[in-house]
């Protein structure tokens, strides 16, 4: 996602950081470098003219032809007006769900066919059930084959219940749905609603019909960022007609070059709220305007992997691995255990580029093959586990051994215990260094 945006981004602000001084002209040949890009990321025309507009007008505020370090100024009023072109500022950040003071809350889902509607329904429900609010699953989608089976499986593998009535009216359906939610002291309603190929009157008509009967305190539109400006044109149709609250744009972990993300708010009013990066029912995240600005402009994004890694491990499993380094007692099973662990938040690809600084460092298009790390795998499971305690017993046909074993060569059961070793001394000693502190 975005990599070619910040590809181009980078590339502009790397030829104005080698300057102390620039003028006017350089100012605007950068921007207009700067709108070639967003277009090229698919971001709408009228959205990157005004985006363009108004860095060019604070970069004139601010003096940057003044400035020692004009590229850092610039690169500064860009972040604000990326994370402005995104979402609205809050205190938290992103954009919270809105909750009915009387339950239940209703969350009214809609967009086109082929969105994604019912499997972010099944998500969304899975997230608030991890926040305490227990929902109740509603299938308004009576057009769609096996729509209703579909979000009734998702039901059962979150223990999650879910209203449906076969082919009967939607309106109907959603109407019984909400009385059943009461019934069953449920907090949150999810309607699961259909959609179209494309928008026509009979589908705003019936979801207008929807609006009427369950007054949600959310309408959400599902969009497919892989769909680029046609997702904005979406979004524009549904918020005239209904008046969207919010988003939830799916496949940010494709290949989309991302304008969508960068369209959508600026023409809707609408934040962004969610974002799905997987095909997994955990993998829906609330979605952070300025975290997304950062990882553009190559800063990295610190904060979402530091969430990422929290969610792996307590504190309690983090000092003891800590007391394991510090003593030399980090073993290749405790390593094997914690690159399984890795593995469950992402691509390690991925990972390092939310490290700030290095998205920047890394050369383009890196990636960490995926090969290399099931070869590290294959490796310590081939060792016995008093090898895989003690490398040091590892002589030649021991690792002869572990590379047939492993479908490998000795040179890289080589490679990965020295590494291991190099590794486990490094992180020994910044152990220590922050113990000192």
């Amino acid at each position: 996602m975005f990599d070619q945006l910040q590809e181009r981004l980078g590339a502009i602000f790397e030829r104005l950081s080698g300057r102390g001084r620039i003028t006017e002209g350089e100012v605007n040949e950068a921007l207009r470098e700067v709108r070639i890009a967003l277009l090229e990321a698919d971001v709408s025309l009228g959205a990157a003219k005004a985006f363009v507009n108004r860095v060019k007008e604070r970069a004139v505020g601010a003096n940057v032809m003044e400035s020692l370090t004009p590229a850092q100024t610039i690169l500064k009023i860009v972040y604000d007006e990326l994370v402005e072109l995104l979402g609205p500022s809050t205190g938290s950040g992103k954009a919270r769900l809105q909750f009915s003071d009387a339950p239940p809350s209703v969350l009214m889902l809609v967009g086109l066919q082929g969105s994604g509607k019912t499997t972010q329904a099944g998500k969304l429900a899975l997230r608030l059930k991890e926040q305490g609010r227990r929902s109740l699953l509603i299938a308004a989608d009576v057009y769609r084959p096996a729509a209703i089976e579909q979000l009734k499986t998702l039901g059962k593998q979150i223990a999650l219940p879910v209203f449906e009535l076969g082919a009967a009216d939607p309106v109907r359906i959603v109407r019984d749905g909400i009385a059943e939610a009461k019934r069953l002291s449920i907090s949150t309603v999810i309607i699961d609603t259909a959609g179209r190929l494309q928008i026509d009157e009979p589908l705003m008509d019936e979801l207008a019909r929807i609006k009427a009967i369950a007054r949600p305190s959310e309408i959400l539109l599902v969009a497919d960022a892989m769909t680029g400006q046609e997702a904005t044109n979406v979004a524009k149709g549904f918020h005239d007609r209904l008046g969207i609250t919010g988003v939830i744009l799916t496949k940010l972990d494709g290949d989309t070059r991302g304008g969508a993300a960068l369209s959508i708010h600026s023409i809707t009013g609408a934040p962004i709220k969610f974002i799905g990066v997987g095909e997994k029912l955990g993998a829906l995240e609330p979605f952070y305007p300025e975290r997304l600005a950062s990882r553009i402009l190559g800063m990295g994004d610190a904060l979402t992997l530091i969430e990422k890694t929290q969610s792996l491990y307590s504190e309690d499993q983090a000092k003891k691995l800590e007391e394991k380094l510090l003593k030399q007692t980090f073993t290749l099973d405790d390593f094997l255990d914690q690159m399984r662990q890795v593995r469950k938040l992402g691509s390690f690809s991925d990972l390092v580029k939310m490290v700030p600084g290095l998205s920047r460092a890394l050369p383009k298009n890196f990636e960490i093959p995926e090969r290399e790390v099931e070869k590290v795998e294959a490796i310590i499971c081939s060792m016995t586990r008093g090898e895989r305690r003690n490398p040091d017993v590892l002589n030649g046909s021991r690792r002869k051994r572990i590379a047939r074993g492993s479908g490998t060569q000795v040179a890289d059961v080589n490679r990965l215990v020295k590494q291991f070793e190099q590794a486990r001394q490094m992180a020994k000693h910044l152990t220590k260094t922050r113990r000192g502190r």
